[in-house]
């Protein structure tokens, strides 16, 4: 197979053409002659399609990823690929609609409906058509309608690519030529059998081997605060992130009851339809405002915040770099969009832009992901650095502030206060209500028009409800305080402060936390971590364990979320006591 890339050259006979004409003709021969060298690329890797197993998914350099695929080209001008064999095409084909149906590609036949048979949804039909636009460099969208047979979509393709498919249609693949990628012993698998269900009762028998009292899901009552009431035990609690002791105030209280009786428990309806109120509006310009950026966008859940965002916003052909520590909910996030993620060392801004160097020029869109505060490590990356990194490869980058904002910075504004950095030079800041906010849900913040395109497309906000009035006022309510009382977060930081140096000095090990409300102990084992647990808990301290695999092996530690509610007689007490425990 050959690709000519054609050229503009003083030889051409378009003298008479306007300029604008000659200019847009040039760019779009540079255009084709760059796709040339792509398709060429594509043309020596698709000795891979041989083999059924060929990796549609993962990114191949020059080829999904390469920055051809972007729609810029001028006037939607570009080639289409000129694959010559029908069975290139074919094959091709296949892997797409199994990939999208979820059907093996043997049982895919001619004859097959893409929605009566392959079960294709409107959004299937809509990731169908991205893929065969990308994968053939098509200029335009090819008609896909929800009536149409796969033999239909193939003799559009062989018709787009010059090959008359009355003269050499392909036939379907043979089943023999095809192996399942799944094990006849897994297909049967239920969820008990599964590697993940094991792997839990493994862990809560090593919990009981270790330790009488299970440190998780215990239940408390009352506020959640410095201290806790638990089996009728009043404890030094540790374990909330109450950071400055908006939940259970009184104010806060007071907006969340009169929120209650105005709106009632819930709002009953997406914002979208029928359930947005003044409150939710109130809050997003209250958010915005209190960080310095243009605008806000509320979501019902923390976790559903960065799924939902970076989901949507990012998929194939694009890149994710995010930090090796980076929270659940940011893998799972870059999980559902397709990208293609990488994890660079923690904190490493060096290594990260290394990466860049390379990958880069591969990727449509590229997305870097860092938190505010690590939660397990209680560490605050050099956000100057990681802006600077974003801005000279032309990649968005958004910062988690779940465990910073309210914390960092003499008023509380985050880690862009912290650093000195203009929250604007944030493509995305993102943070929970559950914190410092008092409530619960989450949000981002940034430039209008990238909120606005959340607020009107985003899965997890337009196809959730609103957040309840009560939650909703309880926030804006917190972050009024937090304006009128920065002493809050100034006694937050000398109580975290003094517990970290009080913790060194007796030679416990808080791995690399500095400046935040967030303090490891790490002790290695888990066994030892589990029993110091207990050991704690029956001296009057409730904090939590945390084990492989969150944490690395040999990492096992207890993590103590600082507040500004805490005493230093509480704090004196407990570094003490941790120091008896792990010394004896």
């Amino acid at each position: 197979m050959s690709f000519n890339s054609p050229s503009l050259s003083s030889s051409d006979s378009l003298s008479g053409l306007p300029p604008k004409i000659l200019e847009l003709l040039s760019k779009q021969a540079e255009a084709i002659a760059l796709q040339s060298k792509v398709l060429l690329k594509q043309h020596q890797q698709l000795t891979c399609a041989n083999d059924p197993s060929f990796p549609l998914s993962s990114p191949r350099q020059g080829l999904q990823t390469s920055p051809i695929y972007q729609d810029n080209s001028p006037s939607g001008l570009s080639a289409t690929a000129q694959f010559q064999s029908p069975e290139e095409i074919r094959l091709i084909l296949w892997q797409i609609i199994a990939k999208v149906s979820g059907f093996p590609q043997e049982e895919i036949q001619l004859h097959h409906h893409l929605v009566e048979n392959l079960g294709l949804d409107s959004w299937m039909l809509a990731q169908l058509l991205h893929h065969l636009k990308n994968t053939f460099c098509l200029a335009s969208n090819m008609p896909i309608q929800p009536t149409m047979k796969v033999e239909q979509v193939l003799e559009q393709l062989l018709s787009l690519n010059n090959i008359n498919p009355t003269v050499s249609l392909p036939t379907p693949i043979p089943l023999s030529s095809l192996k399942s990628s799944v094990s006849p012993q897994e297909r049967h698998q239920t969820i008990e059998t599964s590697p993940a269900y094991l792997a839990l009762q493994e862990r809560e028998h090593l919990i009981s081997s270790y330790t009488q009292l299970n440190p998780y899901f215990r239940t408390h009552e009352g506020v959640n605060s410095n201290r806790v009431i638990i089996e009728g035990r009043e404890l030094i609690n540790y374990s909330s992130y109450n950071y400055v002791g908006m939940s259970g105030d009184p104010q806060v209280n007071e907006a969340a009851k009169q929120a209650i009786e105005h709106y009632g428990t819930s709002v009953c309806a997406s914002r979208i339809i029928g359930g947005q109120i003044p409150l939710h509006q109130e809050l997003e310009s209250k958010i915005a405002e209190f960080i310095e950026v243009e605008d806000s966008v509320v979501y019902v859940s923390g976790h559903g915040t960065n799924v939902s965002t970076i989901g949507h916003l990012f998929g194939e052909g694009d890149l994710i770099l995010h930090d090796a520590l980076s929270h659940n909910s940011v893998i799972v996030g870059c999980i559902l969009s397709g990208a293609q993620r990488q994890a660079f060392p923690h904190n490493d801004w060096q290594a990260l832009e290394n990466t860049l160097k390379t990958l880069r020029p591969y990727y449509n869109k590229v997305l870097i992901v860092i938190e505010g505060v690590y939660s397990m490590d209680g560490d605050i990356p050099d956000l100057a650095k990681f802006v600077e990194v974003s801005k000279a490869n032309n990649a968005y980058l958004m910062v988690d502030e779940a465990h910073s904002l309210g914390v960092l910075g003499k008023r509380g504004k985050g880690i862009t206060e912290y650093c000195n950095v203009d929250p604007n030079e944030v493509d995305f800041l993102m943070g929970t209500l559950s914190k410092t906010l008092a409530s619960c849900g989450g949000y981002i913040a940034g430039r209008q028009n990238l909120i606005d395109f959340l607020r009107k497309t985003s899965p997890g906000f337009i196809f959730s409800v609103g957040i309840p009035a009560a939650n909703a006022a309880a926030s804006l309510e917190a972050i009024k305080l937090l304006e009128a009382e920065p002493e809050r977060v100034q006694k937050l930081q000398y109580n975290s402060s003094l517990f970290l140096n009080l913790a060194k000095e007796k030679g416990l090990n808080t791995g690399n936390s500095a400046n935040s409300a967030v303090v490891p102990i790490i002790v290695g084992e888990s066994s030892v971590c589990l029993k110091l647990s207990e050991a704690l808990f029956k001296r009057g301290i409730n904090v939590d364990a945390i084990l492989y695999p969150a944490v690395e092996k040999n990492g096992a530690r207890m993590r103590f979320f600082i507040t500004s509610e805490h005493t230093q007689e509480q704090i004196s007490y407990t570094v003490n006591t941790l120091a008896e425990e792990i010394h004896n």
